[in-house]
């Protein structure tokens, strides 16, 4: 069998026995299944807002599927969250439901990093009407509200924050953030397409068992909200509001698990 019959040959499941109806009333999109520019904007600007990233199942040992059944089981019938290889593949999932063309790609969060990490991010590039926008739900109090019209160099304002996608030599495209008024690498991507589950499993299970990851170190969950975002960092709290911030800290594991509910709508294990 030549290459090019493997890559024809592959047929990302489309799932049709799951329906889309509860996920959309999971993020509170109500209009109308259309698959236009306004839509992806909406979509993911709610689904940034009421699907926290989380990694409470890695911290608690329970191996993670990337599979969308368990996915959809995950985060729409049990209304958890999850990070970048769960959300991101699930949203994909999603988007090509409501009839947008969707390819998936590595990517490399570059936030604050001292020095360049492994490709350990997934993110996803969504046709509407004609244009390409960058999507993606995975990264939690950090990521974009809204998709990114995939066009060098154009800022693109979002509420307080800015953003631009410049071409790299070796890393492919670098989404930039304006903070203080320096642009600044928030994470990279390149334009090889992956395929799904089948090429995001590996890294997706070295996040969760390596000695040297930090996902499964400390709790870790967060959320857009519509004047800034919410943040679990172990024990502590917070919810930025503007300028301000509310920090509060767990000081027993009964007002941990009451402030997770409280904060993101989240239950877990006794």
């Amino acid at each position: 069998m030549t290459t090019k019959q493997l890559i024809v040959g592959y047929i990302e499941p489309t799932h049709e026995d799951l329906p889309i109806e509860p996920y959309l009333a999971r993020i509170g999109y109500a209009g109308p299944v259309l698959s236009t520019i306004e839509t992806l904007h909406t979509l993911q600007s709610l689904h940034n807002e009421s699907v926290p990233y989380e990694n409470l199942d890695i911290m608690h040992g329970v191996p993670l599927s990337l599979e969308i059944p368990a996915l959809y089981d995950k985060v729409v019938t049990r209304g958890r969250g999850g990070y970048c290889f769960e959300l991101n593949g699930l949203f994909a999932w999603l988007l090509r439901r409501v009839g947008y063309g969707v390819t998936e790609h590595f990517a490399r969060y570059l936030r604050d990093e001292p020095a360049l990490p492994m490709r350990r991010h997934r993110v996803l590039l969504a046709q509407a009407e004609g244009e390409a926008f960058l999507c993606d739900v995975g990264i939690g109090a950090c990521v974009p509200t809204f998709p990114l019209r995939f066009e060098p160099y154009l800022e693109q304002p979002q509420r307080r924050d800015v953003y631009r996608i410049v071409p790299e030599e070796s890393l492919g495209h670098v989404v930039e953030e304006k903070r203080h008024g320096e642009w600044l690498p928030l994470f990279s991507f390149t334009l090889e397409k992956q395929f799904g589950a089948l090429d995001f499993l590996t890294t997706s299970w070295y996040c969760e068992s390596h000695p040297d990851s930090f996902f499964n170190k400390a709790n870790m969950v967060s959320m857009r909200t519509p004047t800034g975002r919410k943040t679990l960092d172990g024990r502590t709290f917070k919810i930025f509001d503007g300028d301000a911030v509310t920090v509060t800290e767990a000081a027993s594991d009964e007002e941990f698990r009451v402030l997770l509910k409280q904060y993101f709508d989240l239950s877990i294990w006794e």
